[in-house]
């Protein structure tokens, strides 16, 4: 009891509501530390890595010295590793974002825009459509029709495509692919254009080795019939058959980028061997 004749006891409500309180604050900073040393380690394992490759450059450079046979490999040897350890200590990120991140921030964006589509009642059809000549051109068209017509490029820059035309209207947005074909195509070294082998190939191997997006990735390319299939394992942005994902809408933006051509998406449940079955199919008369 106060002096006030007010009683300040605290309730045991109260008390366990300030713990929780504590609790969090106390998760809440350890986590940010944990964050900071994941950061912090990594970075230490590039540098480490930089160290080495220009120790062994180093070491290379020295033996050529020495050796005059073999002075021309190891001095080429030297500078190579010189070269790539300077590379990847200033190279090396400064932040990193954990995939769990990236998986709530995607399926975030695909509820709404799956939400968006649902409330305007439009079709399960996707189109990625390429409104230029650049990866980055190609737009994706959600159909208002189940018999609908493509609209054009111009009609395709707007977010809502209301063409005079009814058959042409739905939802026009830029695929989560996009950015991801962007890279794919300044990264790879051979042309692949207007041939849906090589670029199914090169697209497949990507989604693995370049963007770590899955696991494993075997593509299956019938040119003739204007079919690609790809079966994928672990996908790190989840279930695959959700709106846009990255993995389905990568393949399609880079299909119809190298072909220069409208590509549609479906995706469906794999069986023992792979999770999911991702297929793009084209129109091969144009």
């Amino acid at each position: 009891m106060s002096t006030d004749g007010v009683d300040r006891t605290e309730t045991p409500a109260e008390s366990q509501d300030e713990d929780l309180v504590a609790e969090v604050e106390v998760l809440r900073e350890e986590n940010r530390r944990l964050r900071e040393e994941f950061a912090r380690a990594r970075r230490t394992q590039y540098r480490r890595t930089a160290i080495t490759l220009a120790g062994i450059g180093v070491l290379a450079g020295i033996a050529g010295v020495l050796f005059a046979d073999a002075r021309t490999v190891l001095f080429a040897l030297g500078g190579t590793g010189v070269f790539f350890g300077v590379l990847v200590y200033y190279l090396s990120p400064e932040q990193f974002i954990s995939a769990d991140v990236g998986r709530r921030v995607y399926e975030a964006l695909a509820r709404n825009e799956a939400g968006v589509a649902a409330e305007l009642g439009l079709q399960d059809d996707h189109v990625y459509v390429p409104t230029g000549d650049a990866a980055d051109d190609v737009r994706l068209f959600v159909p208002q029709r189940s018999e609908y017509e493509l609209p054009d490029a111009d009609a395709l820059s707007d977010v809502f495509v209301v063409p005079d035309e009814p058959a042409g209207r739905g939802l026009a947005l830029e695929p989560a692919g996009g950015p991801l074909a962007v890279e794919f195509g300044q990264a790879i070294t051979n042309d692949i254009e207007d041939d849906p082998t090589a670029t199914t190939t090169a697209l497949a191997d990507a989604l693995v080795e370049q963007f770590e997006l899955v696991t494993s990735a075997d593509a299956d390319t019938d040119p003739d019939a204007g079919r690609l299939t790809v079966g994928v394992t672990e996908s790190v942005y989840g279930p695959v058959d959700r709106f846009d994902h990255p993995v389905a809408s990568f393949l399609a933006v880079g299909l119809a980028s190298a072909l220069n051509t409208p590509v549609t998406t479906e995706v469906s449940t794999g069986d023992d061997r792979v999770d999911y079955l991702v297929t793009c199919q084209w129109d091969v008369d144009q």
